[in-house]
């Protein structure tokens, strides 16, 4: 079965040498090209392509708004990042936000086929010079969760209340009020919390909590 794509980039000559390299891909057809995010979600209602190759930078326009509106309509088909970015943070949201597979412009063919090989099965795909962005990202994240979740276990139930309240944006008093202390018990508490979590400020306080589901951001 033919597996339909649609084009999305703001050059004309880009849209052009990547259709003339699908043409040499057996079982792929492009089926219709857009030169912004407005085009295409019309013409993926109406064409309803499996895969969307999809510029990040579409003009005044940002082509990773247009895969959120795409996610939003409830879009299940596979999209396919062709950036000439490799900054870190882009490449996170694109995934973040719904991308599938990150492709770099300065791609071979060969590489060409094997993504769109990849999405079309099932997978995801990354150009090898940026794997190991995202691999270092995912690792990072696991260093913190780790860190973050040896740190809470240090605070003791009575700690982890006030921390709660000092996240809130409580003061010292108003704690001390609430719970029943005197306002040099929360002091010392507080103090302890700091160099226990190693942060010594409340805004760092408060990041950890809302991290570690201490409080929520709707509290």
């Amino acid at each position: 079965m033919t597996c339909r794509l649609l084009l999305v980039d703001e050059h004309l000559l880009i849209r052009a040498g990547v259709r003339a390299l699908v043409a040499d891909i057996p079982d792929y057809l492009v089926v219709g090209e857009a030169p912004d995010s407005h085009r295409l979600v019309n013409l993926v209602e109406q064409l309803v392509p499996d895969i969307v190759l999809l510029n990040v930078s579409l003009g005044c326009t940002s082509g990773l708004d247009a895969l959120v509106q795409l996610r939003a309509n409830g879009c299940c088909c596979k999209v396919l990042i062709l950036s000439m970015h490799d900054d870190p943070d882009l490449i996170m949201r694109s995934l973040e936000s719904g991308a599938h597979g990150y492709l770099l412009k300065d791609t071979t063919a060969t590489e060409l086929r094997q993504a769109l090989a990849a999405l079309r099965n099932g997978e995801r795909y990354l150009s090898p010079a940026i794997a190991h962005i995202v691999i270092d990202r995912a690792l990072l994240g696991i260093r913190i969760g780790r860190q973050d979740s040896a740190a809470r276990s240090k605070l003791t139930v009575r700690q982890l209340e006030i921390l709660r309240l000092i996240a809130r944006g409580k003061s010292t008093r108003e704690i001390a009020n609430g719970l029943g202390l005197s306002i040099k018990t929360v002091e010392t508490h507080r103090s302890q919390i700091m160099k226990r979590l190693q942060i010594h400020d409340v805004a760092g306080l408060a990041l950890f909590a809302v991290r570690e589901k201490i409080i929520s951001l709707d509290d």
